[in-house]
């Protein structure tokens, strides 16, 4: 039937539609999982000089021409790059993570059985002031040291014999790294058994006077919140306040571990028909406010270079509950108040000389302008929500065919029995 085509063909349709936005959103979801940042380069470190030197691999160094291995930062947003560190900018769900991939046999390093990464016992690092010890270096050792906000290095993490413990070709996960600065070093040293006797008749193979060299891979990197905004809340009830939030009895900033955003708070008092700003200062995570005033939070993301700003009342003056209570932005509070704008009983503003009509379009620009600044898209929903958008109509359309056409088949069959039947009568009839 004609119809039934049709509604094939539309089901066909839809389905490429949907099995398209299935594509699109996947890849948008795991976006996240597969930011990867390679960092650290290696360098030739001397020999028993305690990892100190920097110099570069040179054609005649046995470490010419290929790579131990790979240090990779992953479970990030999205990173800064200044010099030689990165910055990497974690949002809620993000876990920043160091991995190494290991892309040598330690035993037949570059396909060379006379490398082999050897077991330095007397290894010291010079610069993360690793002292020598008794199991000495091992095998490679891994040091990583953090730098908090407040400018405190931390005693540097020490994995000796590192490289013994790491399989060939897999990524190993190092730590997960919280807000901070960090520095890596991965220390390790080579022999180079060039000289060899015996291995004929039954004299053994024996290496003699072997080369060794120190070699270091290191690199610093960040961690850094990528959000901007500070979470106030009102110092009585503990709740969480919103943009142009009253709150009678103050508030407190909670920066949510945000140990690197700039915050800034200006508190402004109505002296008469303006506003006076009577302290401009910068604040930090716990600080409370209980002065009465209108006060403005900014706050500043010198990672991401982003800024957010909040607006909250506090006290139980009536002419900041009514500018609460309006809605409008800070700017149109001043200008209101400037012009000699009235407040009225019901905490709502006229300005003078003005009819109601023009206090509305005030406040519906206001409105308009809020709305505007919460407009925002998220594409990995808007792709969702089509495709069960599609589904959805495919199943409707499915069902009402099915309601529409089964009746009409029904009563077709059935007609077409009866003919069949009231054929067989009369020729039952003939035969009589």
């Amino acid at each position: 039937m004609p119809t039934s085509r049709l509604v094939r063909a539309f089901e066909a349709f839809a389905s490429l539609v949907l099995a398209v936005l299935l594509l699109l959103i996947i890849p948008s979801m795991a976006l996240a999982d597969e930011q990867s940042f390679a960092l650290g380069s290696v360098v030739n470190a001397g020999l028993d000089t305690g990892y100190s030197e920097s110099n570069e691999i040179k054609e005649s160094d046995p470490h010419f021409g290929w790579q131990l291995g790979s240090f990779n930062v992953k479970g990030f947003t999205s990173v800064q790059r200044g010099g030689e560190s990165a910055t990497f900018l974690k949002t809620i769900g993000d876990k920043v993570s160091l991995e190494f991939e290991l892309s040598q046999d330690i035993n037949r390093l570059n396909g060379n059985p006379l490398l082999t990464i050897a077991n330095d016992e007397n290894g010291y690092d010079q610069g993360m002031q690793i002292e020598k010890s008794s199991p000495g270096f091992g095998r490679g050792t891994l040091i990583v040291r953090k730098t908090d906000y407040q400018n405190n290095s931390s005693e540097p993490q020490v994995y000796n014999d590192y490289l013994a413990g790491v399989a060939a070709g897999a990524n190993t996960q190092v730590d997960l790294f919280e807000e901070g600065d960090y520095e890596v070093v991965l220390d390790y040293e080579i022999k180079n058994d060039v000289h060899k006797v015996g291995g004929f008749l039954f004299v053994p193979e024996a290496s003699i006077f072997p080369d060794y060299s120190n070699y270091a891979i290191r690199f610093k990197f960040s961690v850094r919140n990528g959000n901007t905004m500070p979470f106030l809340f009102d110092a009585q009830s503990g709740s969480e306040l919103t943009n142009e939030s009253v709150a009678p009895n103050g508030f407190v900033i909670d920066l949510a571990r945000s140990r690197y955003l700039n915050v800034n708070v200006k508190r402004e008092v109505l002296t008469g028909k303006s506003f006076d700003v009577r302290s401009n200062a910068p604040a930090k995570d716990g600080d409370r406010y209980t002065d009465e005033g209108m006060y403005t939070i900014s706050t500043e993301n010198t990672s991401t270079g982003q800024t957010t700003e909040k607006t909250i009342y506090v006290g139980s003056d009536p002419s900041l509950k009514a500018y609460a209570a309006a809605g409008y932005s800070t700017p149109q509070i001043e200008d209101a108040v400037n012009q000699g704008a009235a407040i009225n009983d019901n905490e709502s503003i006229t300005r003078r000389d003005q009819t109601d009509s023009s206090e509305q379009a005030l406040s519906s620009d206001s409105s308009s302008a809020s709305a505007a600044k919460s407009a925002g898209f998220n594409m990995p929903l808007l792709l969702f929500s089509a495709a069960l958008i599609v589904l959805a109509v495919i199943i409707l359309v499915k069902r009402r065919f099915t309601r529409t056409v089964t009746p009409f088949e029904s009563q077709s069959t059935i007609s077409i029995e009866g003919g069949s039947a009231g054929f067989d009568a009369d020729d039952d009839k003939d035969d009589k």
